[in-house]
């Protein structure tokens, strides 16, 4: 069982930036995929961005390419998104999952563990 604990959320002004962490409580063979994703209220979770653990290979949404990376240490067994150049509509609760590459960066279903989220608020 890998449990995944957030945190680096909180609330910005348009332009500005934030770090978000995801700690795993261990990595599995099988768990080759790290993701971020997003909700906003009233929205579907989308895929915002992955990364292949065992080469560092990432994808990124068009939405937030060029402004967000996503990064691994796995001496901490850790993911991070570095958010910059915030912009309001990117306010949302954030979720940090673990899976296994099938063919879909952004499958939900490819992801068999979740965080608990945290909230991203950035105002214009």
């Amino acid at each position: 069982q890998v449990q995944l604990v957030e945190s680096g959320g909180g609330s910005v002004q348009a332009g500005g930036s934030l770090r978000l962490s995801c700690a795993a409580s261990a990595y599995t063979a099988s768990n080759n995929l790290m993701g971020w994703f997003r909700q906003a209220p009233g929205k579907e979770r989308q895929g915002v961005a992955s990364i292949f653990t065992r080469t560092g290979y990432t994808v990124y949404a068009d939405s937030v390419t060029g402004r967000f990376t996503i990064s691994q240490d796995n001496a901490k067994n850790t993911v991070y998104l570095q958010m910059n150049s915030l912009k309001p509509e990117d306010t949302a609760l954030y979720y940090c999952a673990a899976g296994t590459y099938a063919g879909d960066w952004f499958e939900m279903r490819s992801y068999n563990y979740w965080g608990q989220g945290t909230q991203v608020t950035v105002s214009s």
